[in-house]
């Protein structure tokens, strides 16, 4: 696995929208992203808006997303290879 980016939480904003997902709800520095699927189920992911989100998050949240994208697709938006 290549070594993750220098990502903030405007830039994970950009990249989930890229796939479909929208902010619903926030509460303090935490934004609730979620897409419906054409079937009716509900994809959730939670990201912080940080200036630089921790290395640790950053895997975190990938690893999230991981259940709703495959990882084809979203690798070359986290990794710098």
């Amino acid at each position: 696995m290549g070594k993750l980016r220098v990502l903030s939480g405007n830039d994970l904003l950009r990249i989930f929208a890229l796939f479909g997902f929208n902010p619903v709800a926030r509460r303090g520095s935490h934004v609730k992203l979620r897409r419906t699927l054409l079937n009716g189920i509900r994809q959730t992911l939670t990201i912080a808006l940080h200036d630089e989100i921790a290395k640790g998050t950053l895997r975190a949240i990938y690893s999230q997303a991981l259940r709703y994208i495959p990882e084809t697709d979203l690798r070359r938006h986290f990794h710098a290879d």
